[in-house]
């Protein structure tokens, strides 16, 4: 089965084209990396996906509807998350108090709700935590952790929201190399024990070979090849749009 389907999806701002006629498949229950050099349109292409864009043409479909014209919550709801290059956290909360407030479902507001909170919720939130390594940081200001822990945090609020499939924008970027590889491990560890389908962009070509069966390559807006790693890797088109760009 399909999870995600983009078809002939083009967008431009203001004359510049971000994507032109891209076409892909994700998959359900798959690893698929998207990777290109920088301004190729791999995070227009995402934005557009979970309806922060509307496309100017071509369809998107998650689980066989489509989503085109839909909200950002709609979409959420759907089970289709994203998360950032740039983390998105509540610095100034500790780091459970980020995954439950992070949960959809809850609108009391910020302040005195956290005592309205199930143990059952509490307790998944400090599972998730210990999933990410960060459990012993649990009751830390999130603020006060290095970037790359709180990428893991920001991956672990998505994962509290129970995502069908989820859009990981550069995951490694930031991260002290002694790290990648430990997310690296939770990342596939959520494919296969949460059975979350991964949609990754990644510069770090270790990474996304590591990670991905499937590869699609960008440049220019446009969709250049796709392949296996082993493909990608010895495709003189992405070796010149790509690797040469670097």
């Amino acid at each position: 089965m399909i999870s995600l389907e983009v078809k002939n999806v083009s967008k431009s701002y203001g004359g510049v084209v971000a994507n032109s006629n891209v076409s892909l498949e994700v998959p359900e229950g798959s690893i698929t990396g998207l990777i290109g050099p920088n301004g190729s349109g791999k995070t227009t292409l995402f934005n557009s996906i979970v309806g922060f864009h509307p496309i100017d043409s071509g369809s998107i479909a998650f689980e066989g509807q489509e989503i085109s014209r839909f909200r950002v919550q709609q979409i959420a709801r759907l089970g289709l998350l994203r998360t950032f290059q740039q983390t998105r956290i509540y610095d100034k909360m500790n780091c459970v108090e980020n995954l439950l407030i992070s949960v959809p479902h809850r609108n009391e507001g910020l302040r005195n709700m956290f005592g309205s909170y199930s143990s059952g919720l509490i307790d998944k939130a400090e599972h998730l935590l210990e999933f990410v390594g960060l459990y012993q940081k649990r009751h830390l200001i999130s603020g006060d952790l290095s970037f790359g822990q709180q990428k893991l945090l920001e991956f672990a609020m998505a994962l509290m929201n129970e995502p069908k499939v989820l859009l990981l924008d550069e995951p490694t970027a930031g991260i002290n190399p002694t790290l990648i590889n430990g997310l690296i491990d939770r990342l596939k560890r959520a494919n296969s024990e949460f059975g979350i389908t991964l949609f990754v962009i990644e510069h770090n070509m270790r990474v996304i070979m590591n990670l991905a069966k499937s590869i699609y390559c960008l440049a220019h807006g446009e969709l250049l090849v796709h392949g296996t790693p082993d493909e990608i890797q010895n495709d003189q088109r992405v070796i010149d749009a790509y690797l040469g760009a670097h």
